[in-house]
This record gives C-alpha cells, structure tokens and sequence, in this order.
C-alpha cells in the first residue's frame, strides 16, 4: 500500500496532526539543496539540474566510498514515467569518470575542489580508482502510489540498487513540520550498491566468494584487539556500520588496515552484533565488549544511539599479522566500504598475492 505517515502531539489527550499540501516539489528540491542532510547523514551534495542527454538529473550525491546517488523528484510523472527516466539517467551517470564527476561539481560549487572537500566531509582522501564504481536511484516524492511501490520493490528484488522516499508536510501551531518514510530499508539499498555488477568499459570478472573487509585502526578502534579477540568492527553511521550486515557465519573475509595494508584472514562466526550486546572470550569467560576493549573508544559517544553505536562481527582468524607486517603493495585492492564484494581482476590478483606472502593454500 502508498507510504503515509500519520504524526500525533504527546499529551494525556493526543490529536493528530494535518497533513498540509507540500507547496511544490521545486522548494523541496531548494530545501534539500540547501540542507543535505534532510535527504541522508552521509552524503555530499555534487550536482544539481544537470544536463544529460535524455534530460535534467535534478540532484546527485557522492557517499563516503566514492558511489555516487542519483536523486530524482517525482514531481507530476505517472509512475512508468519517473521509475524510467530515474533508470535512464542511471545509465549515464554509470558512464561518468572522474573528470566528469570533476566537471559536475565545478558547475555546482564554482572555484571549488571535489577531492577537498570530499576530505573534509569524510575524513578520507577520494580514490579515483573507486569513484563511481557503484550507484543507486532515489526517487523523491511528496506521495507515492501504489504502481510505483511495486515497481520499485520489483527492481529492488533484482538487485538494482532504487529505493524511494517519501516526504509529507504537517501543520502544526503555525508552523509546518517536514516527514521523511523509505520505501525499502536504506540498509538494503546501500547492500546492493556495493555489490556493483558488470558494467560498461570497466573490467569485471565473476566475484571469487571471497570478502574484502577494512578495518580503520585509528583512536576509534585498535587492530591489536580485533586480532587478539577475534573481530572486525565499524560505527560512526550507519553508512559504515551497514555492510557488515552482507556477511553471515561461513564466509571467508581479508582485512584491510588503510594507512597500513591487509593484516588478515578470517572465517566469519556469527552475525553482526551492537557493542551493547557483543561478547568477548577472556581466560575462557564470556565478557562484554563495552568492558573489555580499552585500545580505543569504539563509539562510546554513541552507544545510545543505534544509527551510530559501534558493530561487531566475530571472526576466526585464520592468518593474521600485526600491523607492522601488514601487506600493501602496489597494486592491491583497496575500498572505503566496511564489507564488499569485489569484482575486478585487482580483487582476484591481491588475494592470489596474499596467499603467496603468507604461505596459504588456495583452499582457504
């Protein structure tokens, strides 16, 4: 059914809120436009009506590993009418390199620098060799019917990363108060990003079944203890911590320390688990995480808050090194998403090489 959402005062007698006529679908646009984060936390804001060769994308987004988002107002097209024209600029924002993404961003923000800013939104530098190596569709919508719903969910279940989401108005004491509903989980949607299949130009081969994880060793979080005990971690927003939900208990998974190089290997135990619930083993006793882990702050700040609290994932290591020995040569992987499934002859090439340095079989 349509996503609605219904807001209620909190009082001894409560009474609902009216639902007011967003004005039009262009403020909505100015006002996301102006505050990004209205749309998402976690991403940055390169473009806006930019000219394509079907049309005008009316906004795009860059997230913190270098994918890009599309987002597109639904505006007065009938559901076939939005669902394609988001797909067709999905086509061409695919094509886009990295001076394209450069030339957009100069359109949209004169005299500055994307690799610039884009350090100082995420604290990292931008990776040329990851920019654009996935995408996802959002369509923005002031309502949505019931066709486009199940469009959408239809192209979601075939693994095209679309998600919508629907904004409302409400009344209330004079003011007007903005709502925001997602069609699908961003969890899911963000999933399906970073697992890009083939496309265009860029060569691709079949993903090996084996994962590529970073752990960011820093004052957050200390490689020691993940290696010590057994786990990969990440926080900070859920951007971060979302991919660790693509590993379940089987999987094998190489760690990556950026700054330093892959520290390991390991065998996936369980599934990802809050620093509020996760365990530790200590001299054969079952210890909380919260308690135990001292080499870094692991999110602390935010252990209230479900969006940004630290997350775990138990692993058995089978090879693992301290940071000091860790492998980084020229030419290895490497990507600022927590977890993904890689896809490039990079991928298949530095797990071949990790094996070799570290005397494993190629069964493991």
């Amino acid at each position: 059914m349509p996503q609605r959402t219904a807001l209620w005062t909190v009082s001894e007698h409560p009474t609902a809120l009216a639902e007011a006529t967003f004005p039009s679908e262009k403020l909505l646009e100015d006002m996301i436009s102006s505050a990004p984060r209205i749309l998402s936390d976690e991403w940055m804001l390169i473009g806006r009506q930019e000219r394509t060769v079907t049309g005008r994308l009316d906004l795009l987004a860059i997230a913190p590993d270098g994918a890009l988002v599309l987002i597109e107002l639904k505006r007065e097209k009938t559901p076939r009418e939005v669902v394609a024209q988001a797909l067709d600029y999905a086509c061409w924002v695919e094509e886009l390199e990295a001076d394209d993404i450069a030339a957009i961003y100069d359109r949209f923000a004169p005299g500055r620098d994307l690799a610039a800013d884009f350090r100082a939104r995420f604290g990292q530098p931008l990776d040329e060799d990851s920019l654009n190596e996935s995408h996802q569709v959002v369509i923005v919508a002031t309502h949505l019917d019931e066709s486009s719903e199940r469009i959408v969910k239809y192209l979601g279940d075939k693994g095209i990363a679309i998600n919508v989401l629907c904004f409302q108005v409400f009344d209330h004491g004079g003011q007007q108060l903005l709502s925001r509903t997602w069609l699908v989980d961003p969890i899911q949607t963000q999933v399906s990003a970073s697992t890009p299949t083939a496309r265009g130009p860029r060569e691709r081969e079949p993903w090996n079944g084996e994962f590529y994880a970073c752990f960011g060793h820093s004052e957050t979080r200390d490689w020691a203890e993940g290696k010590k005990y057994g786990f990969i971690c990440a926080g900070g927003g859920s951007w971060y911590s979302n991919t660790l939900n693509l590993l379940s208990a089987g999987d094998h998974v190489w760690v990556k320390a950026p700054g330093f190089g892959f520290v390991g290997v390991g065998e996936v135990l369980g599934p990802r688990e809050p620093i509020t619930e996760f365990q530790i083993e200590v001299d054969g006793e079952e210890r909380a995480a919260v308690d135990v882990l001292q080499g870094g702050t692991y999110h602390r700040e935010f252990i209230d808050d479900p969006e940004r609290m630290e997350y775990f994932v138990p692993i058995r290591w089978l090879h693992s090194v301290p940071l000091e020995s860790a492998v980084n040569e020229i030419g290895m992987f490497g990507n600022q998403n927590t977890v993904c499934k890689p896809t490039t002859p990079k991928w298949r090439t530095t797990v071949e090489r990790l094996r070799e340095r570290w005397g494993m079989k190629r069964s493991v």
